[in-house]
């Protein structure tokens, strides 16, 4: 026989699982959300997972928004949350590639600097994340800067909060290019990637992770240590994500 006591524990246990919150960039849903399903299936912890911009999410945790962890599509946002004392814990956690996608079928594009880019849009928009704060915008941006396209096309830019929303510009149609991450791409049957911008074009496309000092369980730990196990990475690696050696 069940003692009360002992029954009102059991019944009580699993709202006492740790919870994870967890801010990442956008451009890692579909991956992180895999990754968190599987964490979750095998410890019983909850995650949530706020996904914006990355800009956006390092200036809501300097100001104090409840965040275990973060993952950065860039190291700069990284550091300036590092910089303000909030990080406990931190690695290079994943890589990606900068492409330039157009809405439905489309032919390939040889990306360099004889690239006639204001030619291909035809009176239509460039669509991209914020070039001067958001990462994959910043990346965008340096890329054609140094190719030597900036100028023959900044006008025509439609920049959206981050790079998700970018992409959903050119599903949609309404721009009919985009330069989004090779993830975001893959992610989205309404776009076709029609070339890929050389890796010396830009920095390179780094993913930082780190724990928080505001993490208080060992759940956040388990999580930030689940995000680079082979189980995570092969999720990651599916879905287009590089890794580190």
């Amino acid at each position: 026989m069940i003692r009360p006591a002992l029954l009102l524990a059991l019944l009580a246990s699993p709202a006492m699982a740790d919870d994870v919150t967890v801010f990442a960039a956008a451009s890692l849903k579909n991956a992180l959300d895999e990754v968190a399903a599987g964490f979750m299936r095998q410890t019983g912890h909850d995650v949530t997972i706020s996904y914006a911009g990355s800009n956006i999410l390092a200036k809501q945790i300097i100001e104090g928004a409840p965040a275990d962890l973060f993952i950065s599509a860039s190291k700069e946002w990284m550091d300036q949350v590092e910089e303000a004392g909030m990080v406990e814990r931190r690695a290079d956690l994943l890589g990606n590639r900068l492409v330039l996608v157009a809405h439905g079928a489309a032919q390939p594009v040889q990306i360099s600097p004889d690239t006639d880019l204001a030619g291909l849009l035809d009176g239509g928009k460039l669509a991209m994340a914020l070039v001067d704060s958001v990462p994959a915008g910043q990346y965008g941006k340096a890329a054609l800067e140094h190719l030597g396209l900036w100028d023959d096309v900044r006008a025509d830019v439609a920049q959206s909060d981050n790079v998700r929303a970018a992409l959903a510009l050119v599903a949609t149609g309404e721009a009919p290019l985009g330069i989004v991450y090779a993830t975001d791409a893959a992610a989205e049957d309404g776009v076709t990637i029609v070339g890929e911008f050389p890796s010396d074009s830009h920095p390179p496309i780094t993913y930082p992770a780190a724990l928080l000092t505001g993490a208080s369980d060992d759940a956040d730990r388990a999580f930030y240590d689940a995000l680079s196990d082979s189980a995570a990475m092969a999720v990651f690696e599916r879905h287009g994500f590089t890794v580190p050696n």
